[in-house]
């Protein structure tokens, strides 16, 4: 059966070019453009967190950590007002809370009219995960009308797992790797500034085009829109969340997972979906071919 390309016969519209950012090492140092760089969204997103800038649950025992800094708009120079940013993070036992609804080291905020943000949290530490640790970090979703939501990490200096992650090892996250100070009260403070790119978007009808539940060899796939991105679950499971990219193509943080529409003849609509073998090598991609199954209603 003939396939055609999904952008041509779907009148879907692409506006204006994204820039996440890439850094390149020239022999000499890395350089780069400044908007932020993306990472993975991991398997361990919640939607939803609760409005609060302190995350610590009663009777943690982590070191407490101030996390803040300024969001800025493409310029670098204009601060980002009313910018939502969402943070989540494991515990001190190297556990993430995926069910209770406390949403433990979890929440959310706005940024103030001069585009600043602080969190009031814990030092993360790495986790086990499969047969590799991740290293301590971070992750952060900053959402606003007129950039492209951002997907993001940051890790901390002098942690012995960087080197054998595939995602904090990454160029990419070379300025997302970050140093713990003290402050004039002795307390741990970590600053990062995030520089907001332009959006590459989908117009509202292709989306509902691509929406839905998927069948796959092993279990299913469900994709979803939240605001300019496109959330991939897996069995139920978060994965990832997407920009798009062109060519019927979305891509998660740094190229790591990515998806790939296609409409046949009949109109039934099938992805093609990759993902690291994360943690430690992103060389090999498993794959998911899956047919739509279910759409949503307009």
């Amino acid at each position: 059966m003939k396939r055609r390309t999904f952008i041509k016969d779907s009148t879907l519209t692409a506006f204006s070019i994204a820039t996440f950012g890439t850094i390149h090492w020239n022999g000499k140092s890395f350089e780069g453009d400044t908007i932020t760089t993306t990472d993975i969204l991991g398997p361990f997103y919640r939607p939803g967190s609760p409005i609060r800038s302190n995350l610590i649950p009663p009777g943690s025992t982590g070191q407490v950590l101030y996390l803040n800094g300024t969001i800025f708009q493409v310029d670098g120079k204009t601060p980002m007002a009313n910018a939502l940013i969402e943070s989540w993070q494991c515990d001190e036992h190297e556990h993430y809370d995926n069910a209770s609804d406390e949403y433990l080291y979890r929440g959310t905020l706005r940024t103030d009219k001069d585009g600043k943000y602080s969190f009031k949290t814990i030092v993360p530490v790495p986790y086990k995960d499969g047969e590799g640790w991740r290293p301590a970090h971070i992750h952060l979703r900053i959402s606003s009308t007129d950039h492209q939501d951002l997907i993001t990490q940051i890790y901390f200096k002098g942690d012995p797992h960087i080197e054998k992650d595939a995602a904090a090892n990454s160029p990419q996250s070379v300025n997302r790797i970050l140093e713990i100070r003290k402050n004039t009260s002795n307390e741990n403070v970590v600053k990062f500034d995030i520089i907001m790119g332009k959006p590459f978007l989908l117009n509202d009808m292709g989306y509902k085009k691509i929406t839905g539940l998927y069948k796959l060899k092993n279990g299913m796939a469900e994709f979803t829109r939240q605001d300019d991105l496109l959330f991939l679950k897996m069995n139920g499971q978060y994965m990832e969340g997407m920009v798009y990219k062109g060519d019927n193509s979305f891509e998660g943080g740094i190229g790591a997972n990515q998806v790939k529409f296609e409409i046949l003849t009949n109109g039934d609509v099938t992805c093609m979906i990759k993902l690291w073998d994360f943690p430690t090598d992103k060389s090999y991609l498993k794959l998911h071919e899956g047919l739509k199954v279910l759409k949503y209603a307009d």
